[in-house]
């Protein structure tokens, strides 16, 4: 069974395992390994900077941050987070301008980019082009055996997702966790889980114990 991710320590080292598989498989590892923070961000999801602010021996990176109040949302949403970061990221260091408006509006140039790399985007008003965890997410985090994360700060949960460049506030705050697209199931015997999409009926390979539901 997955250890549960409950300590800080532990949220960070699944993010960056996460950025890693994400920029293997999504932008063939090209991205430069960032530095992953989670700080208090309320009324966000994340940011990227848009300068290499850290040091790491001899070289500056840029960091990606995944707010504090979001970092328990549905694995999808956190795999979306990411690569939506990644994407600004990715045009950073390649002089693209995917944002306007002092960082707010997210052109069609983002869009493209994005669509490119796994991500949905819809319409999102005055910010442009905003992403939304599509199904693909939701397979990869199946096939990978992610789970959510279980730490998470109680304050400014937003209520849409805009995308930040360097910060930027993304929409208005609302309260409670979101809904995961998936369902865990686990065995009452051994503890040992698996996630699914839809109702299934599942037996334990080790017990030989129908599944329940978590």
């Amino acid at each position: 069974m997955m250890k549960q991710t409950t300590k800080m320590s532990r949220a960070v080292s699944q993010l960056e395992h996460i950025y890693n598989a994400l920029n293997t498989d999504f932008f063939d590892g090209e991205l430069q390994t960032p530095i992953i923070t989670v700080q208090s961000k309320p009324g966000t999801y994340g940011h990227s900077s848009t300068a290499k602010i850290w040091k790491r021996k001899n070289e500056d990176t840029y960091e990606i941050n995944i707010a504090a109040e979001v970092l328990n949302f549905p694995i999808e949403e956190t795999l979306d987070t990411m690569l939506h970061e990644m994407v600004h990221l990715y045009c950073r260091e390649r002089g693209i301008k995917e944002v306007s408006r002092n960082g707010t509006y997210h052109n069609k140039r983002f869009k493209e980019i994005a669509e490119s790399h796994g991500l949905t985007c819809i319409p999102c008003g005055k910010y442009g082009w905003n992403t939304t965890p599509g199904d693909n997410l939701v397979e990869y985090a199946l096939n990978r055996g992610w789970n959510e994360i279980l730490i998470g700060r109680n304050t400014g949960l937003p209520s849409i997702r805009t995308g930040t460049a360097g910060g930027i506030k993304q929409g208005d705050t609302a309260g409670g966790k979101r809904t995961s697209s998936t369902r865990k199931l686990i065995c009452p015997i051994c503890g040992q889980s698996v996630r699914a999409t839809k109702k299934v009926n599942i037996l334990c390979g080790d017990c030989m114990q129908p599944m329940i539901e978590a």
